[in-house]
């Protein structure tokens, strides 16, 4: 099982979603000391694929989050992100 960090979270949604752009950042600085951060990491996760193309947003998100698959559970405590297409601003 892979470790938890944003190179495994990068690496999942590239090989499922083939994003023409993506950014995959830790925020769990930003969270230190209030209750949520005991339970796992906050992470931001933009990026651009050919795949939302069509989709609203929810269904967007359902598609990373099936991306992440297993991984999602390992200790993320929220997951922020911002789904485009690659034409979309």
């Amino acid at each position: 099982m892979q470790r938890l960090d944003a190179a495994a979270i990068e690496a999942c949604l590239r090989a499922a979603l083939r994003p023409a752009e993506i950014a995959v950042v830790d925020d769990s600085h930003l969270h230190a000391g209030h209750a949520g951060a005991r339970e796992g990491s906050h992470y931001t996760v933009r990026l651009r694929s050919e795949r939302f193309a069509g989709l609203a947003r929810v269904a967007r998100h359902r598609l990373v989050y099936d991306a992440l698959g297993p991984l999602a559970a390992q200790g993320v405590h929220a997951l922020a992100i911002v789904a485009k297409t690659p034409d979309e601003t």
